[in-house]
């Protein structure tokens, strides 16, 4: 059997073993219509075939093995049979692998993910190529699925019920070495032996001569506890409590899988595949899976967006100034990529403490500018001042004189910083978001004098580094702070006329924030809020004034989290431990209180933000609603089950508030 079945799947003979190679058009292989119908003909044929004794299934794409199922099938699905039905096609399919005359083995080197997963959970054996792009995880949940390829019953018989909730509840992804100790996998070797590995695995299968399927220690370990009903109860009720904790009951998917799971341990394989198959189709026509599914479409849309028509310049060495938490994390997020990073504050301790933050053996720090004259790029991520902005950006002109100059400023236009530079056009500013290594966004913000060179330079490193990059046009704020600053402003004025401090952010992690207003300035720091309030409020007037409770309890030195006192109270590690009932006696209605119904709270609150969020798209500072819901979901924890600000005044035909644009 030497011919292609088709494009997407060709197929070589080597001696009795069949080799088949995905190759899908693009840069990803996915399970779409193609590659299904390309799998049933080569199953068919195997089948057909006594000479054929195994099966190996690789990729022709060295970063992807199998990308998972085509989302783009689900925007056709009119209703939820439509979904049952695709799912137990695809469990028909998978079956055929697992049940198949012949042993299948998956060569993974790649992305493993969803469907591609699932199908290597039906093979015989798996072995994963120890390579940076190999990862396999199950991340439908991200989407608002669950998986449909019978993940939710294979997964736990593989790896044990405790890990394969973490991976289907969460959808991370684990590597090579991981995935073999968890028992995912069942080799893992150098990516060039991949092949013959596989060849000499599935010969040996096919001879009854493959070794022991070793079961890891930790695993053995937790088939104690899956293998009675009681342990498996207890592991399902914590899971599902962690479930509800995080995601306060708005997202389905999580609560989907663990009823699957459960329905599978209880009745048996086929209830659980015929529970999961009815959680899908359900899920993949419901409002929240649609809008995370256009989050997703819109995220990728962002990863091939140069930003610029123009060719990025290449950055083979980054200078950060500032050595602090900001300075000491970007550091460490160009290290994490190869990125030889030279790192300057002006006293050697803190830039021994941004050293040890960063952790990294490609970061060296200096007090002075040695160093900086080959840097390609610079990011100042000093204090949030114009005048010691101004001051950094002239130095380092003068210290890197062929470098592009990006500012992590929040709130200063880069107009402002760039109109005493000596090469103006290569100021550009890229808003990083705390904490940098888990913070997804970057906006990199253009100045009218920009050159297109230094944007698109700009955008690349920024995906270099793994973040969704927004291009947004200069102005204070920006979009995400712009946005956000009438959202804290709201409830602060809620707080002026006595309204709770834990009724507001209850209000607003009800209606799907990650954290409520109030515990955010906490978390940022009062000090920092109050002086970009202050720089909004010049700019854009009596909107975007403070509240009175804001500027008092600031007077009153309280600076949230970090000093231990703000609205709430911290302990010693920092935890928060209540709201601080003695904070009342600064705000303006003092001890009185005055109760409003959740609905206004969120209005009041979440209104002005979207507001706002219309006059950046008017005005031009968001290129696009796009844009803007991204910014929203990723900067400031807009609820992502509800799409972003512009998803959602399309979904709801109104803004929550008067509209004065």
């Amino acid at each position: 059997m030497t011919v292609p079945t088709l494009p997407v799947l060709t197929t070589e003979t080597v001696h009795d073993v069949v080799i088949a190679t995905l190759d899908g058009p693009g840069s990803v292989n996915t399970l779409g219509p193609a590659a299904i119908a390309a799998l049933v003909a080569l199953l068919d044929d195997v089948e057909r075939d006594d000479a054929v004794r195994a099966v190996v299934l690789q990729s022709a794409k060295p970063d992807s093995w199998i990308a998972g199922f085509d989302i783009e099938e689900l925007a056709r699905f009119e209703s939820a049979a439509d979904g049952e039905r695709t799912s137990r096609e695809a469990h028909a399919l998978l079956d055929r692998v697992e049940r198949c005359r012949v042993p299948w083995v998956a060569a993974i080197q790649g992305a493993c993910l969803g469907g591609g997963l699932e199908l290597a959970l039906a093979c015989a054996w798996r072995i994963a190529a120890d390579h940076p792009s190999t990862a396999l995880a199950l991340p439908e949940v991200q989407l608002g699925l669950v998986p449909g390829g019978g993940g939710t019953q294979r997964l736990p018989r593989c790896v044990g019920l405790g890990a394969a909730l973490d991976l289907m509840l969460t959808g991370r992804r684990v590597r090579a070495r991981q995935a073999l100790g968890m028992g995912l996998v069942d080799d893992v070797v150098h990516p060039a032996a991949l092949a013959e590995a596989a060849l000499r695995r599935a010969r040996e299968l096919a001879d009854g001569r493959a070794p022991t399927r070793r079961t890891p220690r930790r695993a053995a370990a937790a088939r104690l506890l899956d293998g009675n009903a009681l342990g498996r109860a207890l592991v399902l009720r914590q899971a599902r409590e962690r479930v509800l904790r995080r995601t306060h009951g708005h997202y389905p998917a999580p609560l989907a899988v663990l009823d699957a799971v459960r329905e599978g341990y209880a009745r048996g394989v086929d209830a659980g595949l015929r529970a999961e198959a009815r959680h899908f189709g359900e899920l993949a026509v419901s409002a929240v899976s649609r809008e995370l599914v256009y989050l997703f479409f819109a995220t990728t849309a962002l990863k091939k967006d140069p930003g610029s028509a123009a060719a990025p310049r290449a950055v083979a060495k980054l200078g950060v100034v500032g050595a602090g938490f900001m300075g000491a994390g970007i550091a460490a997020a160009a290290a994490a990529v190869g990125t030889p990073v030279r790192l300057r504050d002006t006293d050697a301790g803190r830039v021994g403490k941004g050293l040890a933050a960063a952790r990294a053996d490609l970061v060296t720090g200096t007090t002075d500018y040695t160093g900086f004259r080959r840097a390609d790029l610079v990011i100042e991520a000093v204090f949030e001042d114009l005048d010691v902005k101004r001051r950094v950006i002239d130095e380092i002109e003068r210290a890197a004189p062929d470098a592009i100059v990006a500012s992590n400023t929040s709130t200063i236009p880069i107009a402002r910083l760039a109109e005493r530079a000596a090469r103006p056009e290569r100021v550009i500013g890229m808003h990083f978001f705390s904490p940098v290594a888990k913070m997804p966004l970057l906006e990199v913000i253009e100045a009218d004098g920009t050159a297109p060179e230094t944007t698109a330079t700009a955008v690349a490193f920024g995906k270099r580094l793994g973040k969704t990059v927004i291009v947004v046009r200069d102005g204070p704020g920006f979009y995400v702070n712009r946005i956000l600053n009438p959202y804290v402003g709201g409830a602060g004025r809620l707080l002026d006329e006595g309204v709770a401090i834990d009724a507001i952010d209850r209000a607003l992690v009800d209606f799907g924030f990650p954290v409520g207003p109030i515990t955010l300035l906490d978390e940022v720091g009062l000090d920092i809020a109050g002086k970009s309030g202050r720089i909004m409020h010049d700019a854009f007037g009596a909107r975007m004034a403070p509240a009175q409770s804001l500027l008092r309890v600031l007077d009153a030195g309280r600076l949230g989290r970090k000093g231990r006192l703000g609205f709430y109270r911290y302990d010693a590690a920092g935890k928060k431990r209540g709201v601080d009932e003695s904070v009342y006696a600064l705000l303006p209605t003092g001890e009185r209180r005055t109760r409003m119904a959740p609905e206004e709270i969120v209005r009041r609150t979440v209104g002005p933000l979207l507001e706002e969020a219309e006059r950046c798209l008017a005005e031009g500072i968001i290129r696009s609603a796009r844009d803007g819901d991204v910014g929203a979901v990723f900067g400031i924890g807009f609820p992502a089950w509800r799409g972003g600000p512009f998803r959602y005044l399309a979904a709801t035909g109104t803004a929550l508030a008067p509209r004065h644009l």
